[in-house]
């Protein structure tokens, strides 16, 4: 047996001939001791290139790239803890112009009436939301020596999984209406089948994560109008912007889906999205503090002078909300404009080349966000997922998957256009991918198994679709 070599270190000793990078390093075992600061970060940064790149990471919505000068801003603010106002009045009075800007972003009657909050992102934000209306609905049940042990709240398969995550942790039916083969965003007429008046609110998107499409927002509003006039069920529309809601005002700001429809009372919207923000910062924006039960904002005192909060999380960094308002200072409208008309510019060119090659269908010719997803048109002999795969070969990653009942049966492809993925990108993103299918369909690959999920799906909506099924959700 050979003896080990002794390696004899100093502080001159370079990087890659210290004791870190020739021993294992046990993830199961908190380490006895430390090591030099220079080589803990070179191990863990030459490791992180084991991960995808994040430009080239065309299945994330998060933003990627910010302007140097707001890296700097977010490096000076990492050290304050936000939820302290106290200690750090000026940081959160950023909060607060933020949540004001975006009230007049989403043309609130009064901007200065509308409050809401920063959140970690929009899953955080839609749960508050949902849980104000929850409670809005309780009190106002309570008031009126109603029932209010059967709550229920009534949304679209194309939202994303907080929405369910809501309903099963805070004890709130599950009205969850499948897609159809062939339309994937809610119908108005399948919400009106399982609306009642223990409905704590609807949801809708605008701009959805499966698709890229968005609800009828606007239509959804004239109904539940419709219903509060008939019936006297004040049913209030909350909105998931995650992403649509920072492209929306700028590129078609004459569109109705904010709060200038008289049954949205609430709104979130993902700053590290399409605001443009690392991750992590989303915002919930009420109509006006009539939306927020005051039986849900607590005081706190221990960090100094009582402060109000309405958050799931205490203690969180700054940063991301001073970026956001960076943002919003750097760009205005008319910067913010230009970028969303060139994502969106550079969206319509990838899906015009992908229906011109004859090879794809688009699933979202409209383009309510900077969101390309795509089905093969016909069979090839390889399958979405082969496609993918080979895609990443080439540092792509372009996710496939399957849509939720009653639309399991479409595969696609989605490419989400971020500012930093520029028309250059993109051609060879399709010179790519016009490679990878002709290897594939003279490679045949076997084609891969596929699965029908369950679905919860109310008895109403199973009648009138004339099929029932049982099950878990997604």
């Amino acid at each position: 047996m050979t003896a080990e070599i002794p390696h004899p270190e100093s502080d001159t000793t370079p990087i890659h001939g210290r004791a870190g990078f020739r021993t294992h390093l046990d993830r199961s075992q908190f380490p006895e001791g430390g090591m030099p600061s220079e080589e803990a970060y070179e191990l863990l940064h030459t490791g992180l290139m084991l991960d995808g790149r994040e430009t080239l990471n065309l299945a994330s919505f998060v933003t990627t790239w910010m302007e140097p000068e707001a890296e700097q801003l977010i490096q000076d603010t990492l050290r304050k803890n936000h939820i302290d106002h106290d200690e750090y009045p000026a940081a959160s009075l950023i909060e607060e112009g933020c949540v004001h800007m975006l009230g007049d972003l989403f043309n609130a009657p009064d901007p200065a009436e509308v409050v809401g909050v920063g959140t970690i992102g929009s899953s955080e934000a839609i749960m508050l939301g949902l849980l104000a209306h929850k409670r809005a609905w309780v009190n106002r049940r309570k008031e009126a020596g109603l029932d209010h042990s059967t709550p229920n709240v009534v949304y679209g398969a194309e939202t994303h999984v907080v929405w369910d995550k809501f309903a099963n942790y805070f004890d709130v039916e599950m009205r969850k209406i499948p897609m159809r083969p062939d339309r994937y965003v809610l119908a108005v007429e399948d919400v009106e089948a399982v609306i009642d008046e223990n409905t704590i609110a609807v949801g809708a998107v605008l701009g959805t994560t499966h698709i890229g499409e968005a609800d009828p927002i606007e239509d959804l509003n004239d109904l539940l109008v419709r219903i509060k006039t008939e019936k006297g069920w004040n049913i209030p529309l909350h909105v998931d912007g995650a992403s649509g809601g920072f492209i929306a005002p700028f590129a078609e700001p004459d569109l109705l889906w904010d709060f200038r429809l008289e049954q949205v009372a609430s709104i979130n919207v993902s700053g590290h999205k399409y605001g443009l923000v690392y991750p992590g910062v989303g915002w919930l924006v009420f109509r006006d503090k009539s939306k927020l039960p005051e039986d849900l904002v607590f005081s706190v005192n221990y960090l100094g002078g009582a402060q109000p909060t309405y958050t799931f999380n205490f203690s969180r960094g700054s940063a991301m909300i001073q970026a956001q308002m960076y943002n919003f200072l750097r760009l205005g409208r008319t910067g913010y404009t230009s970028i969303v008309r060139n994502m969106l510019a550079n969206a319509a060119h990838l899906n015009e080349a992908l229906a011109a090659s004859g090879r794809f269908e688009i699933l979202n010719p409209g383009l309510a966000e900077p969101v390309v997803t795509f089905k093969l048109a016909d069979d090839p002999g390889f399958d979405v997922y082969h496609l993918s795969a080979r895609l990443r070969e080439n540092g792509w990653i372009v996710p496939a998957y399957s849509l939720p009942p009653d639309a399991e049966d479409v595969h696609l492809l989605r490419v989400v256009v971020r500012l930093d993925l520029s028309r250059l990108m993109i051609d060879l993103l399709l010179s790519d991918l016009d490679k990878a299918y002709n290897d594939l369909a003279a490679e045949q690959p076997k084609q891969r198994p596929t699965t029908k999920p369950d679905v919860w799906t109310h008895p109403a909506h199973s009648a009138a679709h004339g099929k029932a099924r049982t099950g878990l959700g997604r």
